[in-house]
């Protein structure tokens, strides 16, 4: 009788054990099902967002170059005309611009560089422009992500030059950026905006 009892407990307690495994498989399985949704919507996110951007009316654009041992990045929402006057119309002259629409141009530049002669550090900055008739002001600002110009602070500046729009034969149609020939080159409607970048000489 005792053999017999013993017999039965040792049963019980095999089974028991058995479904443990068993719920501690389906927990583990569960869990990996619940992860993987997770991971996926996480990609589906930002494909969405993406996907997003380049419907804008103004979609995101890049335009790299290196100018010397200097790689350059302009990183750019590009508005077009649509039968729109720009210079002076749409675009304000005298006032602070985005360079570009949605958020803030931003420039990134691989080493220390001179713009039009002025020594800047490397680094990703905010490229805002103050277009004028003759004279633009072009704005190098170390506050790179920002949404238009709406939070620009003139404190956080890391350099300003000046230079001097040239005219084109032909119009843009859809705002761009270029790098050649030493410069960033902004252009648009019948204007182009040369910006002179160079290495810093050795020594």
């Amino acid at each position: 009788m005792k053999t017999i009892l013993t017999a039965l407990l040792m049963g019980f307690f095999f089974l028991v054990a058995c479904n443990n495994s068993q719920s501690n498989r389906q927990a583990d399985a569960d869990s990996a099902q619940m992860e993987k949704p997770s991971e996926e919507m996480a990609t589906e996110s930002e494909s969405s967002e993406e996907e997003a951007r380049s419907k804008r009316p103004s979609p995101p654009r890049t335009a790299s170059g290196a100018i010397g041992d200097v790689s350059v990045e302009i990183a750019y929402s590009s508005p077009s005309m649509k039968g729109r006057k720009i210079w002076g119309g749409l675009v304000p002259y005298g006032e602070v611009w985005r360079t570009g629409a949605n958020e803030a141009t931003t420039i990134t530049l691989s080493k220390t560089a001179l713009v039009e002669g002025k020594k800047i550090a490397a680094g990703k900055y905010a490229l805002f422009t103050i277009p004028g008739e003759d004279k633009w002001t072009v704005i190098f600002n170390s506050v790179a992500e920002q949404w238009g110009s709406y939070e620009y602070d003139k404190a956080k500046d890391a350099l300003r030059v000046e230079v001097t729009p040239q005219p084109l034969n032909d119009h843009v149609e859809a705002l761009e950026f270029v790098v050649e020939d030493g410069k960033v080159i902004l252009r648009w409607e019948k204007r182009a905006v040369p910006i002179s970048i160079a290495p810093v000489p050795a020594g």
